[in-house]
């Protein structure tokens, strides 16, 4: 069956006439068509934009899209429905309201399931009778044609619940991971690339979301029959051509070389697809695969590859006392497994959507006049057709395929990071994808070097976890391989950034042949990379920007490094230290105990207070001296005749030195009297994991509340106001005005998308 459109008029078989084509239409023509070519239901059984009840107020009216019975008998004899579907256009996000209505249609209906879709995302729920539940309870799929009539298949499909823990998900990569493992004798690393190949396989399958919902292996023994009916004698096999595919499809994420294939036999790259079948990858939520995501990578690369893996309990609290906001540019220059970038992400988001409901309500109120209950039954439905596309266009806002798109924005333009490992930049790029998206930033790349929007004075948040206890060597120097040198993306990176880009690139480009450490002023003091990426972090901030950082607790209490400590206390305040036990790494296969430390860099106010700060104090000591050192001066200068002996030279020296220590302290102790500022220190016993990685109480969640509560009645740094406001206007278009720092955009005309 095809969909039939002839200049802007698209056939619809269930109506038997001619409508005018729009998106929505569209979208409803064609998975009326699915539902006949790959479920076998017969038109006669189907009706669309069928009354299931009287419009409530301001619910958009109450009309099914398509509506199925298990038989055309019963649908003559006006039997209760079997599947309810609620279409949107294809450039639509479904949100959590749409669900709810069409559910509430599919219940008024007396249906077993409730389908909503636009063809790009299907998702699938049962209807529980009698009651309108708080949870929609998601399934596998809709039965055929064949097996509506079979309740024990219905029933079946029906406890199909896609309401899987995190864990059982978790265990199930496990076990394919273990398939691999024990077929192909592949190592952990090998074997989980080879896991990850066959999950942008299944994600790009049900993505496309044609036929039926799932990559199953019964799909794939399909399409493989086709396939070899078909293919020449040079073309490899099925499960290769299909990564190939999906290669294309994720190419400019560079997920995978070039010549990179699938290194696992096809007998266990089925037996996995089997495994997998029963969730759709596309429909679960980001929350739910990418967190069972990072329990599989927590589990598969424990030990060696510990250290790439910050706990979530650590990640959730350091983005929380940070607090990023919608704008905000965020970065974590050693990224591992992406951790930060990813809650960093969702924190964000989690602020766009809950702003973008409370818009809505205010759109509501705008489009609902007083009299909407004395209005007739058309006029009622008008409105609530128009609040329906209000609500459509601005769910557009939280799409992240809407180039316009303020989730768009976040995930394109304000999250970025580095990896020197290219297996775990790799990773964080996968990770992010599994959590919703957010992965465009992510580089391999030296995290002490410039790459892409990555240079000094550009963010807002950095959130890092660095490596602890290596060292850069005095030898190790920038060479011609640290260069950037594909010239299609400097010429699409110049014309994003302009041209602060190229002087950004002058960091290595410059400085080819000099040891790396020259790059750093701390490098004169240290060479630990932990001390190194302080700096590196510090000079990533913008002026005000700031930094949550996991160090090992020596950075705070070796006396080696005091010099080092003073130097950072000199370009940035501290916000609060928080020690944490040992045992919360150990899961992750780290020896050290750590510190989470947060700074914040000085404003340039703050920066020419401290500086002045400093001097007067050097030179109001110095002055106390001033007499004494210059007569010890004078003395050591005499020559000739004059000159003294050379013991007397020697003990002048000696005390030239210890005045010039003890100007060095009283002046040191004089700035800490004069630039002095709370520092809040914690020393937590519980961090919501302990040493085998098992859920435990967690002291972090009582601190985070104490210290949010504290920074805002101290104002400890400035909180970007920013502030999105939409007006639906009755000729369709959706007028956006966003405010930041007091700085209001014009008035954009919003997409109309119908």
């Amino acid at each position: 069956m095809e969909v039939q459109i002839k200049e802007n008029k698209i056939y619809a078989p269930l109506k038997d006439k001619w409508l005018v084509t729009k998106p929505e239409e569209e979208v409803r023509q064609k998975y009326i068509c699915r539902l006949v070519d790959s479920y076998g239901y017969d038109i006669n059984q189907m009706d669309q934009e069928l009354k299931v009840t009287n419009s409530q107020r301001g619910q958009g009216a109450a009309r099914a899209d398509i509506v199925i019975w298990k038989s055309a008998k019963d649908k003559t004899n006006g039997k209760s429905a079997f599947i309810v579907v609620e279409c949107k256009a294809e450039s639509v996000t479904i949100r959590k309201d749409d669900y709810y209505q069409g559910y509430n249609y599919a219940s008024w209906a007396g249906a077993d399931f409730f389908v909503t879709t636009n063809l790009k995302e299907t998702r699938i729920f049962k209807v529980i009778k009698g009651e309108l539940p708080k949870k929609l309870e998601e399934i596998v799929d809709i039965p055929s044609a064949e097996n509506a009539t079979n309740e024990k298949k219905v029933k079946e499909l029906l406890n199909q619940t896609k309401a899987f823990t995190r864990d059982e998900f978790s265990r199930l990569l496990y076990k394919c991971h273990n398939i691999i493992r024990n077929n192909d004798k592949l190592s952990p690393e090998a074997a989980f690339d080879e896991i990850s190949k066959i999950l942008f396989i299944k994600i790009r399958y049900e993505r496309d979301n044609t036929g039926t919902q799932i990559f199953s292996k019964d799909a794939f023994v399909k399409l493989k029959d086709a396939y070899n009916r078909m293919k020449s004698k040079d073309a490899p096999e099925f499960y290769q051509f299909l990564f190939e595919k999906t290669k294309e499809d994720f190419a400019k994420d560079n997920l995978f070389d070039q010549n990179e294939t699938i290194r696992i036999r096809e007998t266990s790259f089925e037996k996995i697809v089997e495994e997998l079948q029963v969730y759709n990858l596309s429909t679960t939520s980001d929350d739910v695969k990418g967190i069972a995501f990072e329990k599989f990578l927590g589990r598969t690369f424990r030990g060696e590859l510990g250290q790439f893996f910050t706990p979530r309990t650590i990640v959730e609290f350091m983005v929380s006392v940070l607090d990023p906001q919608e704008g905000e540019y965020v970065c974590d220059p050693c990224c591992g497994s992406g951790g930060f970038l990813i809650r960093s992400f969702e924190y964000v988001r989690e602020q766009i959507e809950s702003e973008l409901e409370q818009r809505k309500e205010e759109i509501k109120a705008q489009l609902i006049p007083n009299n909407y209950n004395e209005l007739k039954t058309k006029e009622q439905e008008a409105i609530d057709a128009k609040i329906s596309d209000a609500f459509s266009k601005m769910n557009f806002e939280a799409d992240i395929n809407n180039a316009k798109g303020r989730l768009r924005s976040l995930s394109f333009d304000c999250i970025y990071g580095t990896d020197a490992n290219p297996r775990m930049a790799r990773t964080a790029k996968m990770n992010m994808i599994m959590h919703g998206d957010g992965h465009g930033g992510v580089h391999h790349h030296d995290g002490l070097l410039n790459v892409n929007g990555i240079w000094d004075g550009r963010f807002d948040v950095i959130l890092t976890n660095p490596p602890f206890g290596a060292r850069v060597d005095k030898d190790s120097i920038i060479t011609e391989a640290d260069k950037f040198t594909d010239d299609v993306k400097i010429k699409a990176y110049v014309k994003r950034y302009g041209e602060e880009y190229l002087t950004a690139l002058k960091q290595v480009n410059d400085h080819i042949g000099e040891p790396l450490l020259k790059q750093f002023e701390v490098g004169k003091m240290s060479a630990l990379t932990e001390v190194l990426f302080i700096d590196r972090c510090l000079n990533l901030l913008k002026p005000g920007g700031r930094l949550g950082i996991v160090l090992p607790e020596g950075v705070l209490n070796n006396t080696n490094l005091q010099n080092v400590r003073e130097y950072f206390e000199g370009r940035a305040k501290i916000l609060l230290i928080v020690s944490i036990p040992q045992e919360v790494f150990m899961a992750a296969g780290a020896t050290v105990k750590p510190s989470l430390m947060f700074f914040k860099r000085f404003t340039e106010e703050e920066q020419i207070q401290y500086d002045t700060i400093k001097h007067d104090a050097y030179e109001e000591v110095r002055n106390k001296y001033i007499v004494e050192l210059n007569s010890i001066e004078a003395d050591l200068a005499k020559r000739g005749k004059e000159a003294l002996p050379a013991t007397e030279k020697k003990k002048l020296r000696i005390r030239k030195k210890e005045i010039e220590t003890t100007i060095d302290a009283e002046a040191k102790s004089l700035i800490k009297q004069r630039f002095d500022y709370v520092i809040p220190i914690a020393d937590i016993k519980r961090a919501g994991i302990n040493s085998i990685g098992v859920k435990i109480e967690n002291d972090l969640e009582p601190l985070l509340d104490e210290f949010t509560k504290y920074r805002k009645e101290n104002n400890l740094w400035h909180v970007r106001h920013a502030k999105t406001s939409y007006q639906y206007n009755y000729d369709g278009n959706m007028t956006r005005i966003q405010e930041f720092d007091g700085m209001v955009s014009e008035p954009e005309v919003f997409y109309n998308i119908d």
